[in-house]
């Protein structure tokens, strides 16, 4: 599931999964950090979701995957659309 909120120019995006689907760290993963899983790593939260934010530029479009544990890569179903491989979001 995606989370937006608009803070000064900028679009706040929080990337939120169940906090054992799948099992093992996760990560999200795009163009907005260079394809880099340590940079994003979803944490856990209080409401037994895990959850990463990220900050990107309003008016924009981003290609993103998720990496789980096992080299197990997966898109979001709730993305704003797919692109190939990747899952597409609109700022």
């Amino acid at each position: 599931m995606l989370e937006r909120k608009q803070v000064k120019g900028r679009t706040q995006v929080t990337f939120v999964l169940p906090a054992h689907t799948p099992d093992g760290p996760v990560s999200v993963v795009g163009d907005f950090n260079h394809w880099n899983p340590a940079a994003h790593p979803l944490q856990p939260r209080g409401d037994g979701t895990r959850a990463a934010t990220v900050a990107l530029p309003r008016h924009s479009t981003h290609s993103f995957r998720y990496l789980a544990a096992g080299d197990y890569w997966f898109n979001d179903e709730t993305a704003d659309s797919q692109d190939g491989p990747n899952s597409r979001l609109h700022t």
